[in-house]
């Protein structure tokens, strides 16, 4: 097989499967949508990764900076 033809068949179809996921979230009510958010902020919180409350900027930096390994 030709790789160059192989690599361009997975872009095409990354790039359709980017598509429709556009077209769900876009097709997606605001109800459904804010929920999804809200379990990610609350497994956030269960999960020690933020507080809750506003870290400030610097406290936000710092921690990407701890979780790259660069503090």
């Amino acid at each position: 097989m030709d790789a160059n033809f192989d690599m361009k068949f997975y872009r095409e179809r990354w790039k359709a499967v980017e598509e429709i996921e556009r077209h769900e979230l876009r097709a997606m009510s605001i109800e459904t949508h804010w929920k999804q958010i809200n379990k990610l902020i609350r497994f956030a919180i269960v999960h020690g990764l933020t507080r809750g409350d506003d870290d400030g900027e610097m406290e936000v930096f710092l921690r990407w900076a701890k979780l790259r390994g660069h503090a």
